[in-house]
């Protein structure tokens, strides 16, 4: 199991830093969200260029904002711009935001991105596609996608649903998860898009799980801090959905904490679930305490 990390700052300069402290450190990879703030590509875009050796992927960018092509053509200048070591994740997002904030439908959602990965995986594979549907019609005769020196970055979306996790599998090359616990990963993620990927005749999909970690002697009271942190993930209804199944009150209930051995154990029986990728969710403002232990734990995966 290859070992990332998430980054992330409230400039280019502090993502560009904490992207060059993960490559530094050892780190696989390092995630890069992208919700109200910095521009998850535009900043791997520029990070790319200071960092020789680290993946460096998004998790993950919503789909309903952006047309398809101009999801590829985005996807394909920041995989240049960082070296061919770029992962695009992309997601659904939330009907919360979607709606009341962008003013678009989220109606039918599997549908809608069925159809965007009709459009999208053709035009990182060739840079042409003819795509004919009810939501997207997309015709490149008159205009294909250039190939910007560089080759189509790996595409992993935001699956948790039956149905998304079979996109997962079929059309993609994995899912990324976040605030899902291991057993669901086990018995319901991997066994699923698995069999989906096996289906359409694809390799074994990737999956990248997101998950909050610390190394804490205080473990109450970095529930505490976590389940105020993140109490918006225990609301909307695709986290909830894995956190009932996963039989947990809240996110904090699947965050791996405690001292080194019972974090170390509990990033292991992740690997033993199935998970390719660890993304680590690490942070003084989940313990309000210095994160070298927990970043020592991380690195013995290495």
């Amino acid at each position: 199991m290859r070992m990332g990390i998430s980054v992330g700052g409230s400039t280019i300069d502090e993502v560009v830093a904490n992207v060059k402290a993960a490559e530094t450190a050892g780190f696989h990879s390092a995630w890069v969200a992208n919700i109200f703030g910095i521009d998850a590509m535009t900043a791997i875009a520029v990070a790319g260029h200071d960092v020789s050796r680290i993946e460096l992927g998004t998790g993950v960018v919503p789909t309903y904002s952006r047309h398809p092509f101009y999801m590829a053509q985005q996807a394909m200048s920041t995989q240049a711009a960082a070296g061919g070591r770029f992962v695009l994740g992309i997601g659904l997002s939330h009907q919360v935001v979607i709606e009341n904030i962008l003013g678009l439908s989220f109606d039918k959602p599997a549908k809608h991105m069925r159809e965007y990965l009709g459009v999208l995986m053709p035009l990182l594979e060739t840079g042409t596609t003819q795509f004919s549907g009810d939501l997207y019609n997309v015709n490149t005769s008159f205009g294909p996608l250039e190939r910007m020196g560089t080759t189509p970055p790996p595409v992993l979306i935001a699956a948790l649903a039956p149905i998304m996790l079979k996109l997962a599998g079929s059309m993609t090359d994995g899912t990324i998860t976040w605030m899902t616990g291991y057993q669901t990963i086990e018995s319901h993620i991997v066994p699923t898009m698995g069999k989906a990927a096996a289906d359409a005749g694809r390799s074994t999909p990737r999956v990248v799980a997101g998950v909050p970690v610390a190394v804490t002697d205080d473990i109450e009271g970095a529930k505490t801090m976590l389940n105020q942190a993140l109490q918006i993930y225990g609301q909307l209804p695709s986290y909830r959905a894995m956190l009932d199944k996963e039989g947990a009150a809240g996110p904090a209930d699947v965050a791996i904490l405690g001292d080194e051995e019972a974090v170390r154990a509990g990033i292991q029986r992740y690997a033993d679930a199935g998970v390719t990728d660890f993304h680590a969710a690490v942070g003084g403002s989940i313990t309000g305490q210095p994160d070298t232990r927990t970043l020592d734990v991380l690195k013995s995966f290495f």
